[in-house]
């Protein structure tokens, strides 16, 4: 199979309306429709999805009020969080038929929606925990004939952030491993990183996985249970078992993004001065002034090709888990030790300062 892009990603949350809301209000995303879920629409209460686009980004926010469907079932274990990473391939039928073949665990098989000059193939296997990887292919524009009744075409969409770059999964002691050697030989992914990363007495083990196309990151952490317990054993925890920690949005000027952000309310982590005085030694220039990015709390970042700048809200979840990061690549194609690490110091001194409360 060859995955190609991140087609869209499904978040299973207690309240689509009141979710959906934050996401445009905050981030700018636009509701172009509304319907069902992508994935089983089986139960006695049918869930309600509302559709967010963005430039090049998609998510479909999903709630079922009563029991009988797997977004209440999830929101009941985890709470609002990333329930579905929908990758465009050109034959779903065919990727799920391999995937099951290589060893994944079929969730939803293929099942086609069509009206017209649209053809959509959506099929889902287990990715990690709860989560499942959802192959879609598609022929027109749009995104779930039958399911979802779009207001919007998606030609319509604009906004600061142009895809997704990147997603920050979790998974408890062990299984580090075996979930990149799931992506490895089930979905073709590529290890491009690892580090270990330690921050004060804690530490975690991170590896990054990568479609062949590039279009599609993962960086996956585990706790090192041989240290203090820390922020990836209480997500874990919080979370009830592995998930995604968080998303990360690409944009091309990130201190606009930053500044728009804020004025819409929301709170991001925040960088003490003594980082920004030693950031000229370490880094040079970096295209943003450095006034502007300790104004604003940006951390920076180079690798070979170019500078990396980015940013991650505090976490608004009643559990404090599911947050999101703004990522600006000023060249850098990376996933630089720096990004990981950076967050981690950053959640960290957030944590001192609140007396141990998480992000």
């Amino acid at each position: 199979m060859e995955i190609r892009t991140i087609d869209h990603v499904e978040l299973y949350v207690e309240d689509a309306e009141e979710a959906s809301k934050y996401l445009c209000e905050s981030f700018g995303f636009a509701v172009h429709g509304r319907g069902t879920a992508a994935g089983d629409t089986t139960g006695t209460t049918p869930p309600t999805s509302l559709l967010l686009r963005q430039r090049d980004i998609t998510l479909l926010v999903t709630s079922a009020p009563a029991g009988g469907h797997r977004a209440a079932d999830y929101v009941r274990r985890h709470g609002d969080g990333v329930a579905a990473i929908g990758v465009t391939v050109d034959d779903a039928e065919a990727a799920f038929a391999e995937a099951v073949e290589r060893g994944a665990e079929p969730v939803s098989p293929p099942r086609v929606l069509q009206d017209g000059d649209t053809r959509v193939t959506m099929a889902s296997v287990t990715a990690f925990g709860d989560v499942e990887n959802r192959f879609v292919s598609r022929r027109g524009t749009r995104f779930a004939p039958g399911l979802i009744e779009e207001t919007t075409p998606a030609a319509g969409s604009a906004g600061l952030f142009r895809v997704i770059d990147h997603l920050a999964v979790c998974v408890p002691p062990g299984e580090l491993t075996e979930t990149v050697r799931r992506y490895q030989e089930v979905f073709g992914f590529a290890e491009t990183f690892e580090e270990q990363i330690i921050v004060g007495e804690q530490a975690m083990d991170s590896k990054v996985v990568q479609s062949a196309s590039g279009a599609v990151t993962l960086t996956i952490i585990e706790p090192d249970t041989t240290r203090a317990p820390g922020q990836i054993d209480e997500f874990i925890s919080s979370h009830g078992g592995a998930g995604v920690q968080h998303l990360a949005f690409l944009t091309e000027d990130i201190a606009t993004a930053v500044r728009t952000c804020t004025d819409r309310g929301v709170s991001f982590l925040t960088t003490p001065a003594s980082y920004y005085d030693a950031l000229p030694g370490r880094l040079g220039p970096v295209s943003v002034p450095l006034d502007t990015l300790r104004e604003l709390h940006i951390l920076a970042d180079r690798d070979y090709w170019g500078v990396m700048l980015q940013i991650f809200t505090r976490s608004r979840h009643p559990r404090r888990t599911l947050f999101y990061e703004l990522i600006d690549r000023r060249g850098a194609r990376s996933f630089g030790s720096n990004n990981i690490k950076a967050l981690y110091e950053a959640v960290e001194r957030q944590r001192a300062a609140e007396g141990g409360d998480r992000p």
